[in-house]
């Protein structure tokens, strides 16, 4: 199991983990919220980081989730605006009211000047990305809080399929010869995700996603330090951090890691029907263009024979 950051307690998941069918990001966000209260001050970057989390997420939360966090916000003195806002706590968040226009004096007998109303600008909508992409967005530190979050509500019993020692040796080789279209041909077929998110397990600076990827395959910790130094040189150059992931490799739970990889298989299901759809009518048509040809030309041939004038013979 993987041990969350030692910040503070995360409240309340032991209750979430009782339930059926709970969605992890309204865990995810009480966390981040909980979190962020429990430092007086942020830096620039950590408010805005935790201001586009929280905004991607809140829509997607049930009444309960919200009202929790802005039972959280309410008592922060440094909580962002733009969350209080959207949270609906309009007396919380200062009002920008903008300049009443001045007032120019027209004489009675002059008509007012026409102006034309301004058109209404659309408010931009707020872009709320999966989790996988919250996952791959976020930095370090915050991956392992979401894989701490994931560890408790995971189902030990949905595994996925562990690698044969084929699989595995291709993964190393592709690794040992940095051939990265390689490697991500091989995630794409041993985990079932498609192409797309495959290439970005492959090309992640950071290395958690290729930790999940070899935990839920069962791949050994001593091939995944191998592949950690020779297929991404922003990792294996750095022998701290290929240290460090391998011992995430052995803090996070099995069940952690196959829970991702049913994630990152639910985020994009589409694209593995189109491969599909697009690939069997293929073989099949090749097949029966190569049969046709064949049959009427047997069929061309008994016809000629069969109607072939018949010479007699005295």
């Amino acid at each position: 199991m993987i041990k969350p950051p030692s910040i503070s307690p995360i409240d309340g998941l032991v209750d979430l983990a009782c339930r059926d069918g709970v969605d992890v990001r309204p865990t995810l966000l009480r966390v981040l919220t909980d979190l962020y209260v429990q430092k007086p001050v942020h830096s620039a970057d950590e408010t805005t980081q935790y201001v586009e989390l929280a905004l991607g997420l809140i829509d997607t939360v049930d009444s309960a989730t919200k009202a929790a966090v802005a039972a959280s916000l309410s008592h922060y003195p440094a909580a962002p605006t733009a969350v209080l806002a959207k949270l609906g706590l309009a007396d919380n968040a200062p009002a920008a009211h903008a300049p009443l226009p001045e007032i120019a004096f027209v004489p009675e007998t002059a008509a007012p000047p026409l102006v034309p109303a301004p058109e209404p600008v659309a408010a931009e909508p707020v872009a709320i990305g999966t989790l996988t992409d919250v996952f791959f967005d976020a930095p370090a530190a915050d991956r392992r809080l979401i894989l701490a979050n994931l560890d408790i509500v995971a189902d030990p019993a949905a595994l996925v399929s562990p690698a044969s020692n084929d699989t595995a040796e291709r993964l190393e080789q592709a690794a040992f010869k940095r051939e990265p279209a390689t490697f991500a041909r091989v995630i794409e077929n041993a985990l079932g995700v498609n192409r797309d998110l495959a290439h970005r397990i492959t090309e992640d600076s950071s290395g958690e996603p290729i930790v999940i990827m070899a935990r839920a395959l069962g791949i050994k910790a001593a091939v995944l330090q191998r592949i950690l130094l020779f297929l991404n040189p922003a990792i294996g150059r750095s022998v701290e951090r290929v240290f460090d992931l391998a011992m995430l490799h052995d803090e996070i739970s099995l069940a952690t890691a196959c829970h991702m990889v049913t994630l990152w298989r639910h985020d994009a299901p589409a694209a593995q029907a189109q491969q599909k759809a697009r690939h069997e009518p293929v073989y099949q048509e090749d097949a029966r263009t190569v049969r046709r040809p064949s049959g009427r030309e047997n069929r061309r041939t008994d016809t000629r024979e069969s109607t072939m004038p018949y010479k007699a013979t005295r």
